[in-house]
């Protein structure tokens, strides 16, 4: 697929569909990432195994985003932007096709795995690309689009899941999102500008001591470890909780199941809300208290009532896509040289969340089912508060991005 030819960013409509070229990048990346959710209680009946084994299909593509991102995040400093994100969209679509050829339970996470590898050069890069692209005083907006279009897209996958699955079975699933996928990246490479900022990074030695100096960097460490919680906490919640609610006394069957995801849709009003006001708030104290309200929200589903568990997944999701723009701001400015490395860096740590909050709540579900989880879940996320809380006594993060410091400065 061609790309439309550089040119820069001065119509006003154009930067609305550039904008828009961003959400809609969102959208696709995280269309499928997590699309099994709503399926496992069947995959336990369809292939004849194990909880932990059906969240296979999550944890093996979360594992994968994981593996992946920093090594994306080199090529992308070297080959430039949209010349990688459109590429990697079309390379998900199709996996999404061929997933739906899988004859076993093994076959399946195989293509899960391989989907996860190329998600990362489709989100790890649009970060870096939100970055540079931007104006300082529009980039906050910007990054609050994209999260909005990863919460859609989310959503979409899951809701797309459960009712598809009723009507044509899993397979069909697969192959409806893989379609969506491909027509979405249309979209994407008509209205994305080439970069008019990119600098390439020359040589992957280069790029491999900025990733250690990233490393080593004591501000990217704590957004690193918040990263890991984060999504830990998401994907933990919504994989396992799918099977409590799919039990006694809710009984819940997949196309209700994938209803439930109706509450990304308030982190998708929330999110544009909390860019527009973001150099307004106090970043530390918001992220301290989004970080409370998804503890407490996990808490809140263990009342045995349909609206109280809506309500605490509601208040868990929300919290953490308002954690989400603080932490994408923030690696892209502390970052500097070298962005889409850090932010494949971080993406890394936030994926092994991911991988192992689909797996470290099956462990404990024999022992004590879905209250174990709970009081895991909710206990990291307050752990992570009271660390952001601890670092408050040298700093102060703004939603910006930048930390102001008492005798410290931090690059930001």
């Amino acid at each position: 697929m061609t790309h439309p030819p550089d040119r820069p960013p001065v119509d006003p409509q154009s930067l609305d569909l550039k904008t828009l070229g961003i959400g809609l990048t969102g959208f696709c990346a995280f269309l499928s990432l997590y699309a099994t959710q709503p399926l496992l209680p069947s995959f336990l009946e369809i292939f004849h195994a194990s909880k932990l084994a059906v969240s296979l299909t999550v944890s093996a593509a979360t594992l994968a985003v994981a593996l992946a991102a920093p090594w994306v995040g080199l090529f992308a400093d070297k080959r430039g932007r949209k010349k990688v994100i459109v590429p990697a969209l079309i390379l998900l679509g199709l996996v999404n096709l061929l997933s739906a050829t899988a004859a076993t339970l093994p076959a399946l996470v195989a293509w899960r795995f391989l989907q996860g590898l190329f998600t990362p050069a489709v989100f790890t890069v649009t970060v870096a690309y939100v970055n540079e692209e931007w104006p300082k005083d529009k980039v906050g907006y910007a990054t609050s689009v994209y999260v909005t279009g990863t919460v859609i897209g989310g959503f979409s996958g899951r809701f797309l899941s459960g009712w598809v699955s009723t009507a044509f079975g899993w397979r069909g699933v697969f192959l409806a999102l893989g379609v969506l996928i491909l027509l979405m990246t249309w979209g994407v490479a008509a209205w994305l500008p080439l970069a008019q900022k990119f600098r390439k990074v020359r040589g992957y030695r280069l790029g491999l001591r900025h990733m250690g100096r990233h490393l080593a960097n004591p501000d990217l460490q704590l957004i690193f470890t918040v990263g890991f919680v984060l999504l830990f906490s998401l994907v933990g919640t919504f994989t396992y909780i799918t099977f409590y609610l799919a039990a006694p006394p809710f009984r819940l069957g997949p196309s209700a199941l994938g209803s439930l995801f109706f509450v990304y849709l308030a982190g998708a009003v929330i999110t544009p809300l909390v860019g527009r006001r973001v150099d307004r708030l106090n970043g530390r104290r918001t992220l301290v208290v989004s970080l409370l309200t998804s503890a407490v929200g996990v808490d809140l589903t263990l009342l045995s009532s349909l609206p109280w568990v809506l309500l605490g997944i509601t208040l868990c999701s929300s919290g953490v896509f308002v954690c989400q723009i603080l932490t994408n701001l923030r690696v892209g400015a502390v970052a500097g040289k070298s962005r889409a490395s850090a932010i494949g860096l971080y993406v890394t740590f936030y994926y092994l969340g991911g991988f192992a909050g689909s797996v470290v709540p099956g462990l404990l579900w024999d022992w004590g089912g879905w209250k174990a989880c709970v009081v895991l879940i909710s206990g990291l996320l307050m752990l992570t508060a009271l660390m952001i809380l601890g670092s408050g006594q040298k700093g102060r993060l703004r939603l910006s991005g930048g930390w102001e410091a008492e005798g410290l400065e931090l690059p930001g």
